[in-house]
């Protein structure tokens, strides 16, 4: 079995481990451009040698953002900074990817230090919030308006546009994000999905939107690149989406062209008990993977060396997604490195401080 510091190659594109910075919301875009922040953020966990750097969640529409300040790519006028930071990544050696979202009957809501529920549309917010049905998260979010058939096709399409902008800005891997209660996980839902159509009921039904997006962005995004999908693997809630349905799911996504399923959970429904632990989410990762035959990312309170090389090593998933801990610390996959015994590149202007095995890394040329 491949180790933490394996390369993995999807496609044509080859990870130079595999270790991913999950997509973290930073709420730091006006009308959704990226900025230095986001420069220094992602290039910093580059620098520290992540096999895979992925954007925050970016909308793929305006009233798609969670709030006002997150990173957008529904305008070509948003492709010329996020350039800048790929190709950054990329002389790093890592791989730059982008998540594309809609929050869907969680949008139009105050970024987390400001506050909580709907930002009125006199403080930036707006009213034009969608959903598959017009049930409200909760009490002092949004009311959404339950999206037409004729604003289904728009979501799709902006997906599909959106990958075509982020191909233009030099991502070599893009995620679908279809989990935590946004948009396309609602209407996987039985709990957000209300409908009596041909997007609702079934099963068959809910994940109809979901694979549409797909094949949309399949046939916009190079078929020579990777593309992920994140889901909730459970709702956590009794008549909400199940494991078993996340199975079903990914058989019908790697018929489609999906390259990998991202496993997380929850999110659907205001906060239940959910039993939170190191690795809680990784059987979901396991299972998908051995029964779906599909590449899976394990995500969920994954903080160790030991803990994220295991996880590749017995084959329970295929990659370690974390977040926090990159916020903890950036240059995480080089310690990792150092406590597992791998002698793996430094950047040359950190030599100095490196441990006596390793070696100077040295940026494939764009």
């Amino acid at each position: 079995m491949p180790n933490l510091f394996d390369p993995l190659s999807i496609r044509d594109v080859t990870f130079p481990n595999r270790i991913v910075v999950s997509p973290m919301c930073e709420y730091s875009s006006t009308n959704g451009f990226a900025n230095d922040w986001h420069l220094v953020h992602l290039g910093s966990r580059a620098v520290g040698g992540a096999g895979l750097v992925m954007t925050e969640a970016a909308a793929v529409a305006p009233e798609g953002r969670i709030s006002p300040e997150d990173l957008g790519i529904w305008s070509d006028d948003h492709i010329e900074f996020l350039a800048r930071i790929t190709r950054f990544i990329h002389s790093q050696g890592s791989v730059a990817g982008m998540q594309l979202a809609h929050a869907g009957r969680k949008a139009s809501t105050y970024r987390p230090w400001d506050g909580d529920g709907a930002v009125p549309e006199g403080s930036g917010g707006w009213t034009n919030v969608v959903a598959p049905s017009p049930i409200p998260f909760t009490d002092n979010y949004p009311m959404p308006q339950a999206l037409t058939l004729g604003g289904i096709q728009s979501v799709v399409g902006a997906f599909a546009a959106a990958a075509r902008r982020a191909r233009e800005a030099g991502f070599r891997a893009i995620e679908i994000h279809a989990a935590h209660g946004y948009l396309l996980s609602e209407f996987l839902s039985p709990l957000a999905n209300h409908r009596t159509d041909e997007y609702g009921g079934s099963l068959q039904n809910r994940m109809r939107l979901l694979l549409e997006v797909v094949r949309a962005v399949r046939g916009t995004w190079p078929e020579s690149a990777p593309l992920f999908v994140r889901i909730s693997a459970t709702d956590w809630e009794e008549g909400g989406w199940t494991l078993d349905d996340s199975v079903a799911l990914a058989k019908y996504l790697k018929d489609s062209g999906v390259d990998l399923v991202d496993c997380s959970s929850g999110g659907n429904v205001p906060p239940t008990r959910i039993p939170f632990g190191p690795g809680y989410q990784t059987p979901f990762a396991e299972r998908i993977r051995r029964e779906a035959n599909i590449l899976t990312g394990a995500v969920g309170m994954i903080t160790s060396a030991a803990q994220a090389d295991h996880i590749v090593r017995t084959g329970q998933a295929d990659v370690a997604i974390m977040a926090r801990e990159f916020l903890r610390d950036p240059y995480w996959p080089l310690r990792a490195a150092r406590e597992l015994g791998y002698p793996v590149p430094w950047p040359v202007q950190y030599l100095r401080a490196a441990p006596a095995a390793t070696n100077a890394r040295v940026p494939a040329k764009l």
